[in-house]
């Protein structure tokens, strides 16, 4: 008897207790917001001295005030009311598609296409024992051999190659960047994207073969650059905002031996490089985007996460922290330049020389080759429709010393540039209009190629297309807009 009692007297107190509680919520209301968000943001902040991510504000309500939860009513700009009431209609429940509905959806093709049906030539470089000139084609995952001496004549179709490595065997895809061997004739060709793969291929591969050797890269690598001297091949790596140096015969999952990688360095989305060997110095052309990183926030292997791979190889020594590891908030949009170091570089360091502003007319600034005995740096500059020529020694704002840009020049869109020191020409690509032209090393202004080989008939426009994603529809322009 007394223990029900006392059973039932514990329960009116926690009933009472209960009832208490939800009163004083009602009465005091949610714990305010703001103060809330405010420390969140406060333990999200650090002392960095760049620019941080510090606040995220709400939308204001778009008619009077509105209520938490609540979600404002949308309706397209040209409908009316039999649109809206056809858009409010609870949908039919769905019904499984028929085997001859998904035969004629996986059969139908699309209405139009835009493909660069030729090839885009990306990136040249000549092979002087062989006497040949070797291209990689974007457009349609190829490198393409010709002779050296090549003239397209004007009333061709195109030049024929020699030579074309190309297949699923060869592991190539979206090529960017270029290097011959001169004591070997070996290719090195340089995946951009979706194959994080160095490839390298004796000079007689041909056809749909796999490469001789391969080296795991870090992801968006582009350009490349060799130091036979000290025999060291040097990338770029775009969203890393930096160089990874390896052994010139590295291979497979070989890991750099050295990194150049910080806020210090100057690196911003960094394209074409190359080695003055007679100064013994690093050059890198940067188009301008970058972040700063942070190792800690980069994903842990084994946390079954899609960046599993990324946690796996970013325990190798000297590889480059990535997009996963940016802190929000860092990024910048800086003007292009070109960053010029020791050929030694590593770590955070910042580099001896900067050419950089509105007088050098950089304009994504894609490649970069060096006449060693002039003393001078070749610039494809892409957007610019132009090749600029500085002195390795300048510094700063400076102007070129020579331009080569005009129709007579037929320089459009160049992503690849090469000084042949052996006989005396500049090669350029010209992803824009199916060409890869030569001039004198000291052309200027609008001064017509030596000789042009071209990958396409003359009249055939170039979409300019490479690695397209992500498209839009302009309904106000009727444009589509495609990013590359």
């Amino acid at each position: 008897m007394k223990s029900k009692q006392w059973r039932g007297r514990w329960g009116a107190l926690l009933l009472a207790g209960t009832v208490s509680v939800g009163v004083w919520m009602i009465v005091s209301g949610p714990a305010p917001r703001g103060g809330m968000q405010a420390a969140s943001e406060a333990a999200l902040r650090s002392p960095s001295g760049e620019a941080q991510l510090v606040s995220v504000e709400p939308l204001p309500a778009l008619e009077g005030e509105m209520k938490d939860g609540e979600m404002c009513e949308w309706m397209p700009a040209s409908a009316n009311t039999t649109v809206l009431a056809a858009l409010q209609e609870q949908p039919a429940p769905a019904r499984n598609s028929t085997p001859a509905q998904l035969a004629e959806v996986k059969n139908r093709k699309p209405v139009r296409m835009i493909k660069d049906t030729y090839p885009s030539y990306s990136s040249v470089a000549v092979d002087f024992a062989n006497n040949e000139v070797v291209m990689t084609d974007e457009s349609l995952f190829q490198i393409l051999t010709y002779n050296r001496t090549e003239n397209t004549p004007p009333r061709a179709a195109m030049s024929e190659p020699k030579r074309i490595i190309a297949g699923l065997e060869t592991s190539i895809e979206y090529q960017c960047g270029l290097y011959i061997d001169q004591a070997t004739g070996d290719i090195y060709a340089v995946n951009n994207d979706t194959v994080d793969k160095l490839v390298i291929f004796s000079r007689h591969a041909k056809g749909n073969v796999p490469p001789d050797r391969i080296l795991e890269t870090p992801h968006t690598t582009y350009g490349i650059a060799v130091d036979e001297a000290h025999q060291e091949l040097f990338l770029t790596v775009q969203e890393a905002a930096a160089v990874v140096v390896y052994r010139k015969t590295a291979k497979d999952n070989e890991a750099p031996i050295r990194l150049l990688q910080g806020g210090k360095t100057g690196l911003a989305d960094p394209h074409g490089l190359a080695v003055d060997p007679k100064n013994d110095l690093l050059l890198v052309a940067n188009f301008g985007s970058m972040a700063q990183h942070d190792r800690s926030t980069a994903p842990k292997a084994g946390d079954g996460s899609y960046y599993g791979r990324y946690a796996f190889l970013s325990n190798k020594p000297n590889w480059p922290l990535s997009r996963q590891s940016a802190v929000p908030g860092t990024g910048k949009f800086l003007p292009p330049s070109i960053t010029v170091y020791p050929r030694s570089v590593s770590g955070d360091t910042a580099p001896i020389r900067v050419i950089q502003g509105p007088k050098t007319q950089l304009n994504w600034p894609t490649a970069l080759s060096i006449d060693p005995e002039r003393g001078e740096i070749y610039v494809a500059n892409d957007t610019g429709d132009s090749i600029l020529v500085f002195s390795v020694t300048a510094d700063g704002d400076v102007a070129p010393l020579r331009v080569i840009k005009g129709p007579k020049s037929m320089i459009k869109s160049p992503t690849g540039i090469f000084f042949d020191t052996k006989n005396q020409e500049l090669w350029v690509s010209n992803f824009g209009n199916h060409t890869a032209t030569v001039y004198k090393p000291t052309a200027s202004g609008d001064a017509p190629p030596l000789r042009v080989i071209r990958s396409a008939p003359p009249d055939r426009p170039s979409p300019n297309i490479g690695n397209a994603f992500a498209a839009a529809y302009d309904s106000k322009r009727d444009e589509i807009l495609v990013p590359n």
